[in-house]
């Protein structure tokens, strides 16, 4: 049971670590949307532009260039963390949706959850499945052939 100043903290404008978390998450996929567009990018080309324009303006100062290796840094900075956010979200999305569709199929539910493993154990994994994919892919070859023999064998017996 939630006490008395769990309810108060939550409704009130107060920001707890969800909210917090929820606020990072739209902020950083609005950001994300708007720094992937063309738009985003033509602003950005303008600002590179008249940044080399006011060059002889300003005689190629160190603080002329400063100014763009500085907007620069801080705006990398910042989009790595944002851009990082979104990136995990969008892989823990499509995480869960595939380990759904594992589980409401046929396939292997032993799959669920291998995103936790080392590397090592990945790529044993991975190996296993190529072999099986391997096998299988001789297996049907030797279906096919076996199948055209006995065609051909009919054949014969029915002329």
């Amino acid at each position: 049971m939630a006490n008395a100043s769990d309810d108060n903290s939550r409704g009130n404008g107060q920001s707890t670590p969800g909210n917090f978390a929820k606020l990072f998450g739209e902020v950083a996929n609005t950001t994300s949307r708007a720094a992937g567009r063309a738009s985003t990018f033509i602003i950005a080309v303008a600002v590179v532009l008249i940044w080399a324009v006011t060059g002889p303006l300003f005689g190629y100062s160190d603080t002329w260039q400063l100014v763009i290796n500085t907007g620069t840094t801080i705006v990398t900075f910042l989009m790595v963390f944002l851009i990082q956010n979104s990136q995990n979200r969008d892989s823990s999305a499509i995480q869960v949706k595939l380990d759904e569709l594992i589980r409401v199929s046929t396939v292997h539910n032993a799959f669920v959850g291998i995103e936790h493993l080392t590397d090592e154990e990945l790529d044993e994994i991975k190996d296993r499945c190529e072999r099986r994919a391997s096998a299988e892919i001789a297996a049907n070859k030797a279906v096919k052939s076996t199948a055209k023999a006995a065609k051909k064998a009919a054949d014969l017996v029915t002329e």
